[in-house]
């Protein structure tokens, strides 16, 4: 499945906020983080470049939750409580979309995905630093049903 050159929509769970949102490489850049955040939230995010996504409606309902060094910005529904996608703080100029919010896609539809070692942010291990992958979240759907 390549989304790379499409617009794709997205909402939250309620529907309240919705947005559109061009990736900047497709599906290919599906990824989970092992910080304290992302462990908590659990999502797999794709990356788009700022000026690719545009929130179309419930603009009002997104709250902001930052945290550290309070240069993530992480955007979730005010209504549903579902995070939609995130300023990131290793590239700024990028979002992470939270692939379970894309119409027609399920972070199901990934066999793997990558773990970016995110306990130790590149950006706290100086200049040159980058980031590391911390290990591979499977799923094996269950065939025997």
């Amino acid at each position: 499945m390549d989304n790379r050159s499409q617009n794709l929509q997205g909402a939250c769970h309620c529907g309240a906020v919705r947005f559109q949102v061009r990736l900047s490489d497709g599906l290919n850049t599906a990824r989970r983080c092992n910080c304290s955040y992302c462990r908590m939230r659990g999502a797999i995010a794709v990356s788009a470049d700022i000026k690719d996504m545009a929130i179309t409606s419930g603009q009002e309902l997104l709250t902001l939750y930052q945290f550290n060094t309070m240069q993530a910005k992480h955007y979730f529904c005010s209504k549903c409580g579902i995070y939609t996608h995130h300023q990131r703080r290793s590239n700024p100029d990028q979002y992470g979309v939270n692939v379970a919010c894309l119409e027609g896609i399920s972070p199901f539809d990934f066999a793997e995905v990558p773990v970016s070692e995110g306990r130790s942010h590149p950006k706290d291990q100086g200049v040159g630093a980058v980031s590391s992958i911390a290990g591979y979240l499977r799923y094996v759907p269950n065939t025997a049903r």
